[in-house]
């Protein structure tokens, strides 16, 4: 069975710099033309289940991509992204200027980040994404083919902290998933194999 995995699309927010986690921003315009973009490169592509995030820049991807498909979008609260609490809607640019944000934290040294108030840890967003391979995924191996999940960037990578098997200090390793880039995953009796990662479709 293959995974293919993808981040939403572009949002206002996204454009602006600014932290989402939880909040619900739908895509922009850019957002919404990448999302058809990769739906037109994969259109070709049989997919058996489709999950998403629940918050509106994913399902709404998930949406532009299943294109005229007859299948449900599955919504998973496993897969929505991290929470950062009081930080969402900060300026990353202005985060990162400061070595003590909890955002520089998180994205230079994830093994000293302590999540600000509201907001969620490193290990409990990999305990979502281990729980839904184990759960949902792995149960799938023999009955699909090819199974789409479209989330967010740092779920993505908590997906992947759990098929490299890394380490706190190693969160960010690898390829940047940019917008609608798609990262492709087989599994062979329950394990896996990284067969692309991050690739962009044109």
């Amino acid at each position: 069975m293959e995974l293919y995995i993808i981040r939403h699309g572009e949002t206002v927010w996204n454009k602006a710099g600014k932290i989402q986690g939880y909040s619900d921003i739908p895509l922009n315009e850019n957002g919404r033309s990448l999302a058809a973009t990769t739906g037109k490169a994969l259109e070709n592509v049989h997919f058996d289940r489709i999950f998403s995030s629940p918050l509106v820049r994913a399902y709404e991807t998930a949406q532009l991509i299943r294109g005229k498909r007859n299948i449900a979008i599955e919504k998973q609260e496993e897969l929505k992204e991290i929470g950062f609490g009081i930080m969402e809607g900060s300026l990353y640019k202005e985060e990162m200027c400061n070595t003590e944000s909890p955002i520089y934290k998180f994205f230079k040294h994830p093994e000293e980040y302590a999540p600000p108030q509201g907001g969620e840890t490193i290990e409990h967003l990999c305990k979502r994404a281990a729980d839904f391979l184990e759960n949902k995924i792995f149960p799938l191996e023999k009955s699909c083919e090819r199974v789409l999940i479209v989330a967010h960037g740092a779920m993505n990578k908590a997906i992947l902290t759990y098929v490299k098997k890394l380490e706190k200090k190693d969160f960010w390793s690898g390829t940047f998933q940019k917008n609608c880039a798609v990262t492709v995953i087989e599994i062979k009796d329950a394990k896996m194999r990284i067969l692309e990662e991050g690739k962009v479709l044109a």
